[in-house]
């Protein structure tokens, strides 16, 4: 049996909240264009892709929590495993996948930047 190791999931240096901030101002968008609109059909289209994009903000975040940051960061910053916790939420169900509501949206956008702030930090 052959092992192999990876410390990543991606080669370094190519993470980056940014892919969840963009997925997320994607979110923000259906939901404005939702509200805007009074064509039933573009409404469901609408939701499909907000909740596929909510979908791709939890994997890039996931990502982000489980693969780049280490022990070391989660010491530097104890409250990095609750602001992924509470984007990841704000991102499923219980938030953007659940409802159209623009301020849930700024909510995560908001989340993902302090997730970001930290991220920054922690490449210099």
């Amino acid at each position: 049996m052959l092992t192999v190791y990876a410390h990543c999931d991606l080669p370094c240096g190519v993470y980056d909240p940014a892919q969840a901030k963009i997925e997320a101002q994607s979110v923000k968008a259906c939901m404005e264009k939702y509200a805007a609109s009074s064509d039933p059909d573009f409404k469901a289209r609408a939701v499909s892709i907000k909740e596929a994009r909510s979908n791709m903000v939890k994997e890039h975040l996931w990502v982000l929590w489980t693969d780049y940051f280490k022990p070391n960061h989660f010491e530097a910053y104890p409250q990095l495993h609750g602001l992924f916790n509470e984007a990841t939420k704000l991102a499923g169900a219980a938030g953007t996948k659940g409802t159209v509501d623009v301020a849930v949206a700024d909510k995560l956008i908001g989340k993902i930047d302090e997730i970001a702030e930290i991220f920054w930090a922690t490449k210099k």
